[in-house]
């Protein structure tokens, strides 16, 4: 038996499902999680010695790869003063500058502790700026574990097989709206069914929850232009897009501005840390400038707040970091495809900047209901294939994959000839 088995037998007597976030479990694709001991540039290191080119980079925001050294600087420094005051601190202005400095859209920001917290807090600052109840998400994208965002739900619910989570009420139901990501008559519908009660809409502008799917030209723009019309506030879920697809996110890539913005991952380094933000008379509903109320003890944490700094100056300063992310992700995707090629297959692979899936079905993605059509399965087989060869994706098909610019092309090449063989392998069962 493993180290890994060996831990996670016993992880399995004392934590639920023997993991802490339900997509670690390797429920979807069979077999033992890997237990991490270590990570640096590009690569992972489990229990039992072995070593894995990382392509998930802790869901996100390893953009510069594992243990990057200004990073683990800034770290060092900030902990020999404490590592909690509960107390305001330079680092969370000079953060707020920041994040003001390099998203335009966020003229006011509140830094929390996670993702979740982040479109929580966010969903109900809408609720009180508008006075309204009912929110609309879309079919399949995540926005963390709060009760209004798990209808629907893609990621870690889906990979469990219940979408609609038991514990979420008929009412908080009621009130969440749902429509296809990517169909804008559908949103219409919802709008002039529920005039005068929609707070929001909230929304992956690149989903990244039933794996990576893009917006179709002219989506987002009509959803702001229905957000206008309707007086309802529009929301960006930018915690796995933040400061990945540009220096300014998807909203900067794409040339839409939100009126919030929900931001995480990237913005810690590595260390739990979400903010949301958005336009000025929106932000000042929040407490202590307005009524709508929300805190956090450790919101602001100067150690997270020093690793975030240090990463978003690294992205702001170098403009050159983006430049290579697509390269590599150009040169990934192309690769992979030829191997789709080379294999007889015809499954689709959705692709931005440093972000993608290979999806197994032939159908263009577009949606939560294209996602579904995956052989998941023949996932589960090119997953191991994959893991045996030294590289580790995400344990699931409805997740995208994140890189980071600690690959090299070599490291490169050696993915895309395990995908080569993996696609090989999986179709010779």
């Amino acid at each position: 038996m493993t180290t890994s088995e060996q831990l996670f037998e016993k992880a399995k007597t004392l934590i639920p499902g023997g993991v802490n976030s339900p997509v670690r479990a390797f429920r979807s694709v069979g077999g033992t999680p890997v237990f991490i001991k270590s990570a640096k540039g590009a690569y992972l290191f489990d229990e039992d010695g072995r070593q894995y080119i990382e392509l998930i980079n802790s869901w996100g925001p390893m953009i510069l790869g594992h243990a990057f050294e200004p990073v683990e600087k800034a770290v060092r420094d900030a902990i020999q003063h404490s590592f909690s005051f509960g107390a305001p601190t330079r680092k969370e202005v000079e953060m707020a500058e920041l994040i003001t400095t390099m998203v335009p859209s966020v003229e006011k920001v509140r830094m929390v502790n996670s993702g979740t917290e982040a479109t929580m807090a966010a969903i109900r600052v809408a609720r009180g700026f508008t006075g309204r109840d009912k929110i609309i998400k879309f079919e399949g994208c995540y926005h963390g574990h709060a009760d209004s965002f798990l209808i629907a739900a893609g990621s870690g619910a889906m990979t469990m097989g219940i979408p609609d989570s038991p514990g979420v009420t008929k009412a908080t139901a009621a009130d969440t709206l749902t429509a296809p990501y990517n169909d804008l008559s559908a949103v219409e519908k919802l709008l002039a069914n529920n005039h005068n009660q929609v707070a929001a809409i909230i929304l992956e502008p690149v989903v990244g929850n039933m794996g990576c799917v893009l917006p179709e030209p002219g989506f987002l723009e009509g959803l702001r232009t229905l957000c206008d019309q309707h007086g309802v506030v529009f929301i960006f879920d930018e915690v796995m897009t933040g400061f990945r697809l540009a220096k300014g996110g998807a909203q900067e890539r794409f040339g839409i501005t939100p009126d919030l913005t929900t931001m995480g991952k990237i913005i810690g380094g590595g260390m739990p840390v979400g903010a949301y933000g958005g336009r000025a008379d929106i932000m000042n509903m929040v407490a202590p400038a307005g009524p709508v109320y929300q805190a956090g003890t450790l919101s602001g944490n100067p150690i997270a707040m020093s690793a975030g700094l240090a990463m978003l100056h690294q992205l702001n300063d170098h403009p050159e970091i983006y430049t290579r992310l697509e390269e590599i992700g150009q040169k990934l995707t192309d690769g992979f495809r030829a191997g789709l090629v080379k294999a007889g297959l015809n499954y689709t692979i959705n692709h931005i900047g440093s972000m993608f899936t290979l999806f197994m079905t032939e159908r263009s993605v577009s949606n939560f209901t294209d996602a579904k059509s995956c052989d998941l399965p023949m996932f589960g087989r090119y997953f191991h294939a994959m893991l045996k060869r030294g590289v580790y994706l995400a344990p699931s098909q409805f997740e995208s994959l994140f890189l980071s610019v600690a690959l090299t092309d070599d490291l490169v090449d050696q993915v895309i000839q395990a995908n080569e063989e993996s696609l090989l392998e999986m179709m010779e069962r």
